[in-house]
């Protein structure tokens, strides 16, 4: 699958309703605000609402109530409004009724249509608001998460985002000119400051939009690609930061330019894919810092009001103050690579940033320094962060002294056993997800991790267990539905498997997963050998909406090609077979298949030198085959 980075950029029409939303909230925090730092002179900075984020993978979630259900949401200062996608407003039983026509948001993979809820009681950690709306459309999100926490909550006043520690802040600040609002900065310690700009007011041509007055403007400053000016919006919902391929050629950086690769596709909200490259840059400055022999993520897409997404990585490796009320925003750096790449840590991939402007106003001080109390909370949302940091092993420290401390939790034992898998040490994370389920029976997440365990090493039985467990669960529209569909496929119940992809497709007939579903359902029903021509259907669709050329085209023309062959077009299962090698050249399942099918065709050494490579690939295949009755 394409890797996700959020973004929900763009036009979008003013709803009065919308506004009123924001504004409740931001009484009622204020109405319980407490100083969260001593005054500086006239300033007053006081702490609205602080909400413990949790790290999975590069996504900042919380953890809030919708009408009583606990739910996770993605802090996005990308997204212009917070928003719940479809199957999760479903499976959280919400009236969804559609927006004014017109209304409408540009997002990573297109144009996103809205519809409209009404919360009744939504909670967060200070208290529970009423009558809340947020939009519902787009893709779903990945993981857990059902929806966004966006900007009209989170710039109701300022913004602090803190997530190697593991939270974020509302704040607010009252009389504070030009005192620095870094208050979390010791004496000496470098900072930056960028001031905010505004976006460009006019709209796309053609658009039926009238205004954006009432909603919240993107965290957008300027920034330096090689030393060329860029538009950067600050996007803690994008798990990468992001620069679109046209202001990338105005930094000199081109598809073909030495050192550029690709690196596949992403999605968004939108329901289309981009491509994307990997491209060395010698300097990205913004404010006082630079980050030289750096690599930036290049997309082929446009990024309305914006050329970058400066994503979650950024987020990560920067403590960042959003001074709405100066027009100015603070950051400083805590560690680690400042871009969520997969390659080596080259030694300039770190930044330099200078010391304080010389005559700044002092940082404002924390007022009552707390003792050090240990908490197992914080703990498990800094092991989260240094998982995300990819720092392993101090991220294990910090999950261990987690459970130490609260033995009972479920969720501590299962994000340090997604931690042991990634370090390779399967014993303990499946000690850990026995764990989980013994304290918590219906935590899904753990009972789907462990079925997959299950299933590689051979135990259909255990693995069945778990996913019926799962499946009494999980509500008809929930998002988990094709992670199930997929393991019922591994274990070989195909009908179960299809099942579960009627679910999910009839819930989310717009997501970007939609076509992977179809091919899913496809090649379960050619793998079970059952209702074949629905599976052309299925397996047609999903072609349709591939980009051709890419891994997926091929996993799709792999799946066809075996449909085929069970319906004994061995011409056409040839020629899909060979559009999957043109990609994939390496593809045993689709070497094998193609060389059966040249021995049924009376091509018997072209077919079974196709079987010999196949077997060379992978020495399982011909057994794999064996087991849905193909055979030479």
């Amino acid at each position: 699958m394409p890797e996700l980075v959020r973004g929900n950029h763009g036009s979008h029409r003013c709803l009065p309703t919308l506004r009123r939303a924001a504004w409740v909230f931001a009484l009622m925090i204020c109405g319980a605000c407490a100083p969260a730092v001593a005054a500086s002179g006239k300033c007053k900075l006081g702490q609205m609402a602080e909400f413990p984020v949790m790290m999975d993978r590069m996504s900042p979630e919380i953890v809030a109530k919708i009408n009583g259900t606990d739910v996770k949401l993605i802090i996005d200062s990308g997204s212009f409004y917070s928003s719940l996608d479809a199957g999760s407003a479903a499976a959280l039983g919400l009236h969804v009724y559609p927006a004014p026509v017109g209304f409408y948001g540009q997002a990573i993979g297109g144009k996103v249509t809205w519809s409209i809820t009404k919360v009744s009681e939504f909670t967060l950690p200070r208290g529970t608001l009423h009558d809340l709306d947020f939009i519902v459309g787009g893709s779903h999100l990945e993981g857990q998460a059902v929806g966004v926490i966006g900007r009209n909550l989170l710039q109701i006043g300022d913004a602090e985002y803190d997530f190697a520690g593991g939270v974020a802040r509302l704040m607010k600040a009252e009389n504070c000119g030009d005192v620095v609002l870094a208050y979390w900065l010791r004496p000496g310690d470098s900072y930056s400051v960028i001031k905010l700009v505004k976006p460009e007011q006019s709209l796309q041509p053609g658009s039926r939009l009238e205004t954006r007055k009432g909603f919240q403007p993107p965290v957008l400053s300027i920034a330096y690609v090689n030393g060329v000016p860029i538009r950067a919006v600050f996007d803690s919902g994008a798990s990468s930061s992001f620069l679109s391929l046209k202001a990338a050629m105005k930094a000199g950086l081109k598809v073909d330019s030495p050192g550029v690769v690709p690196a596949g596709q992403i999605f968004g909200f939108g329901r289309g894919t981009v491509q994307t490259y990997v491209a060395p840059v010698a300097v990205f400055k913004i404010g006082d810092e630079e980050v030289r022999n750096t690599r930036l993520l290049l997309g082929d897409t446009d990024l309305q009001d914006a050329d970058m997404l400066i994503g979650a990585d950024f987020f990560l490796s920067h403590h960042i103050y959003v001074a709405n009320s100066q027009d100015k925003l603070y950051f400083s750096y805590n560690g680690g690579p400042v871009f969520n790449l997969a390659a080596p840590r080259e030694a300039g991939a770190v930044p330099s940033a200078a010391a304080p402007p010389a005559g700044a106003p002092a940082a404002i001080p924390p007022a009552d320094a707390k003792p050090p109390v240990e908490d197992p909370s914080e703990y498990a949302r800094r092991g989260a962060a240094l998982r995300a940091r990819q720092e392993l092993d101090q991220a294990l420290q910090a999950l261990n002294r987690a459970c130490e401390l609260a033995p009972d939790n479920a969720d501590y034992f299962y994000q340090r056993a997604l931690l042991q898998e990634q370090l390779k040490q399967s014993g303990p994370a499946l000690a850990d997800l026995d764990r989980t389920i013994q304290l918590e029976p219906h935590h899904v997440a753990a009972l789907l991790a462990r079925a997959r365990y299950r299933t590689q090493s051979g135990d259909k039985t255990g693995a069945e267990t778990d996913l019926e467990a799962a499946n009494a669960i999980l509500p008809k529209e929930d998002n988990e539905r094709l992670t199930l569909a997929s393991e019922y496929s591994n274990i070989g119940l195909f009908r179960e498997a299809i099942e579960q992809y009627d679910f999910w497709s009839v819930s989310h007939p717009q997501d970007v997963r939609l076509p992977a579903a179809f091919e899913g359902r496809c090649r379960a029903r050619a793998l079970g050998d059952m209702e074949l021509q629905r599976a052309v259907k299925d397996c047609d669709a999903a072609l349709k909406h591939a980009t051709k050329a890419s891994p997926f085209y091929a996993e799709v023309s792999a799946t066809r090609g075996l449909l085929l062959f069970r319906l004994g077009d061995y011409d056409k299962s040839i020629a899909d077979y060979d559009a999957s090698l043109k990609i994939t050249p390496k593809n045993p399942a689709a070497l094998y298949g193609r060389g059966i099918d040249k021995v049924r065709m009376q091509k018997a050494p072209e077919g079974q030198a196709d079987i010999a490579q196949a077997i060379a690939l992978s020495p399982e295949i011909a057994e794999s085959f064996s087991r849905r009755g193909i055979t030479p």
